[in-house]
């Protein structure tokens, strides 16, 4: 049956475009909406700043008149010029288990990367360092989290069969957290803070985190641009993801540790689990999403992991420790116990180093893909 790829370019097929996915995966237990109106925006080139120096082209695949996959090809031209990265992007990857529409979808982003010169395609991945990335190729029985994608063992099957090789693989852990601090770490905390002169810093209200958002984007910066995988956040988009995610925060979550200036050294960010309301509101934060989302914040014994930085001058310095016990200290004051982490590239070793005590458990694992023109 012939397949028919059509740009999106009304408002109705940008509306088939966000909404492929819940229909392709409505059945499925451990598929977790996005929240259709915050596709919209991020897709939105008058909304989202990243299209100061980014441009995207999104894509439906059809099938007699029926949507059987979405695909975005991007390039950031940041990456491209200043990183001297020669490379296609594409994202929200999505489609019906037939490698022909997989072939076709991915035709067309390379058809754009051979128009700009370009030498290679990577993904699935997003914009920037902020958004989903990496298809899962472990895990397809566990629930998804608000910032990992998820898709059938299929999807990896397709990019083999047509020759992409692994470009970069992450590992998510659960671990049951600890009711009671092991007493080495405790003294170790210690021995830690009289050393280097660090303090940990607690927020009640979103007003008291504010200040601190900046130093948290920046320490990222410092944290991830030596990884192959990463581009440096532009401050208009910080500006963007400030007023985008910083409402949603509780900041009771958000724990940092601080130099004797006072200045930030390290952070994580952790967040009752919203797996199973954002399932509940099917992609509408209202008229009830909203409620839902309350009720998880309210009343949650899981949490997810989902951004850390540490300084390179502290790190393998037993900061993690101290990072550690502050999101201990949160999860006992909120009944938490237990903790999903978010994707960690496998190289990660100072990151993973923060569960090791704990008996994780690897229980998910993703891929970007990538193929030369």
């Amino acid at each position: 049956m012939c397949i028919q790829i059509k740009e999106v370019t009304t408002k109705h097929e940008l509306d088939l475009f966000i909404k492929f996915p819940m229909k392709l995966y409505k059945t499925n237990p451990c598929y977790v909406p996005p929240f259709i109106n915050e596709e919209k925006e991020t897709l939105d080139r008058e909304k989202n700043p990243v299209f100061a120096h980014a441009e995207a082209h999104y894509f439906l695949a059809y099938k007699a008149q029926n949507v059987v996959g979405r695909i975005a090809a991007i390039i950031n031209w940041d990456e491209v010029n200043n990183q001297g990265k020669s490379k296609m992007r594409f994202g929200w990857f999505d489609t019906i288990d037939d490698l022909s529409v997989t072939e076709a979808l991915l035709n067309k982003v390379k058809e754009i990367g051979l128009a700009h010169s370009l030498t290679y395609m990577e993904g699935p991945v997003g914009f920037s360092n902020l958004e989903k990335a990496g298809l899962l190729t472990m895990g397809f029985d566990q629930l998804a989290t608000m910032v990992t994608l998820y898709n059938d063992a299929y999807y990896a099957k397709h990019f083999q069969q047509l020759g992409f090789e692994t470009a970069n693989e992450w590992v998510e852990y659960a671990l049951d957290f600890p009711s009671v601090l092991p007493e080495k770490v405790v003294k170790f905390n210690t021995i830690i803070k009289e050393r280097y002169g660090l303090a940990e810093l607690k927020f009640k209200k979103t007003a008291d985190l504010l200040p601190y958002v900046d130093q948290m984007f920046h320490l990222l910066d410092e944290t991830y641009r030596s990884l192959d995988t990463y581009v440096p956040i532009a401050e208009d988009q910080i500006v963007y993801y400030k007023k985008k995610y910083i409402p949603f925060i509780n900041p009771d979550f958000v724990n940092c540790v601080v130099d004797k200036e006072g200045q930030m050294i390290a952070f994580a960010i952790t967040m009752p689990s919203y797996s199973k309301a954002m399932q509940k509101a099917k992609g509408k934060l209202y008229p009830f999403g909203w409620w839902h989302l309350w009720q998880a914040n309210r009343k949650n014994d899981a949490a997810a992991f989902y951004l850390i930085g540490i300084h390179p001058k502290y790190q393998g310095k037993g900061v993690t420790a101290l990072i550690f016990s502050a999101m201990f200290d949160t999860f006992q004051r909120n009944g938490i116990k237990f903790l999903e982490t978010n994707p960690e590239l496998v190289e990660n070793e100072s990151i993973q180093v923060l569960w090791k005590t704990y008996n994780p458990v690897n229980h998910k694992r993703r891929k970007t893909f990538k193929k030369g023109f």
